[in-house]
């Protein structure tokens, strides 16, 4: 669990990375509606929650360094407490308990809103807020610095406004020890839910039993809902790289591609594992499956700080080329296959992303117009794939074979460390976990 003093910390590096005069105001999110009347389960917007950790909605953060506040000042707005609203929908944390919580100078009801932002925006020089992302939080902050614009007396308004976003996804690519430890819980989750899934298939089943099997584990561990929708595509679905319809029934000989991660505490995991339906691999499947584990395998033995993720995913193609070239997928010299990217009919998505509170997860892929290295604290995926689809040109066992191999790693001083280990990639390993049963 992240502490609440990581939660201060964070707060006092990002206003040490502003500009003097500053002052940083950063909306929770709201209640999405799903359908009439109802409202999806609610899930705290990434940046508010990786400054603040607080669960409730339409909340907001007000972050100053302006000498008349003394080194800082820290305030909120919350929703006010209403008895009648939290018989329907639940406890509200209010602005008295949240002044203790969040160790505030000041805290706010939701009603006071837009003179708190009044207040906290004039007779600052700039303000730092993610203009863009939410149309009802700009009208907001808008009509504010009209407001303060057209007051009669001298200008109370800011002289700039600068994208707080940059700063702050900068800080979140970095993850501190408790953070890569939540992730770490997150993968140990995810890894029992691929595990049960395994052990649950049986060539009848439907793909959303294998996608009810994970949510279960995912629940009854503490992880309320998934990282991101869940694919489970058997057979040719496994071809689809974003395929989440989880409807069609699971033939015998298939193959089962399940891409599913669990989100625990706010944190993703991210793990992709393909296996036999029946538990038992082909001779086909297991030309295609031990080609993929090469080049992920591969890849982990590469990684390290300086090496970029381009370079990795190079690496991953001249591996999967070489390899399609042996089987008789592709044809030609390996020089023009690598030349002309012949590889991506058969290997169309990168080797990997960064991860943390989304699952693809903030942070610049370039610097300055050039890949960027990795760095140590850094977490990543490592995702290779191949996908055969049914009208390609590969010889005829090979059609319909789509397998992915994805685990989530941090990048250490050294190499890299695996959080998602806990379950089997070796085909032997499998097999021997299926018959277990």
């Amino acid at each position: 669990m992240i502490s609440a003093q990581e939660f201060i910390a964070r707060q006092d590096r990002l206003l040490a990375q502003c500009q003097p005069h500053s002052v940083c105001i950063i909306p929770a999110a709201s209640l999405v509606t799903r359908s009439r009347d109802t409202e999806y389960l609610f899930r705290q917007d990434s940046d508010f929650w990786y400054l603040t950790g607080f669960e409730e909605p339409n909340a907001w953060l007000i972050l100053s360094n302006h000498p008349r506040y003394g080194e800082r000042y820290r305030a909120m707005v919350v929703q006010e407490k209403d008895k009648s609203a939290e018989i329907w929908q639940g406890k509200r944390l209010g602005a008295e308990a949240a002044l203790a919580r969040f160790s505030l100078d000041e805290a706010f009801e939701l009603q006071e809103l837009e003179e708190a932002l009044l207040e906290s925006i004039q007779g600052h020089e700039h303000v730092y807020y993610a203009l863009g992302c939410h149309a009802q939080h700009d009208t907001l902050f808008k009509d504010a610095l009209t407001t303060l614009r057209e007051a009669p007396k001298e200008s109370l308004a800011p002289k700039a406004i600068f994208d707080l976003l940059p700063i702050l996804h900068e800080m979140r690519l970095f993850k501190s020890a408790c953070e890569v430890a939540v992730m770490k819980a997150a993968a140990e989750i995810t890894a029992r839910a691929h595990k049960r899934a395994m052990q649950f298939a049986t060539p009848g089943c439907f793909e959303y039993q294998l996608e009810a099997e994970i949510h279960h584990e995912f629940a009854m561990a503490g992880a309320r809902a998934p990282a991101y929708s869940t694919i489970v595509g058997s057979g040719s679905n496994g071809c689809i790289l974003h395929y989440t319809q989880n409807n069609a029934q699971i033939k015998d000989g298939d193959l089962i591609l399940i891409d599913a991660g669990a989100e625990y505490q706010g944190y993703a995991a991210d793990i992709t594992r393909t296996f036999p339906a029946n538990g038992k691999f082909t001779s086909a499947q297991r030309d295609i499956y031990a080609l993929v584990l090469k080049a992920q395998k591969s890849v982990l033995d590469k990684l390290a700080p300086g090496v970029t993720l381009t370079e990795a995913m190079l690496h991953s193609a001249e591996i999967i080329t070489q390899g399609l070239i042996d089987l008789g997928i592709l044809s030609g010299s390996m020089a023009d296959n690598l030349e002309q990217e012949r590889w991506r009919d058969y290997y169309m998505h990168g080797v990997g992303h960064f991860i943390g509170l989304d699952v693809h997860d903030v942070g610049n892929y370039k610097s300055d117009g050039e890949d960027r290295p990795l760095k140590p604290s850094m977490v990543i995926t490592v995702e290779p794939g191949i996908y055969i689809s049914e009208d390609s040109d590969a010889p005829e066992q090979y059609k319909g074979i789509g397998i992915r191999i994805e685990d989530d790693v941090v990048i250490t001083a050294t190499g890299v460390e695996v959080l998602t280990a806990d379950v089997p990639k070796e085909m032997d390993e499998i097999e021997a976990l299926m018959r277990a049963k």
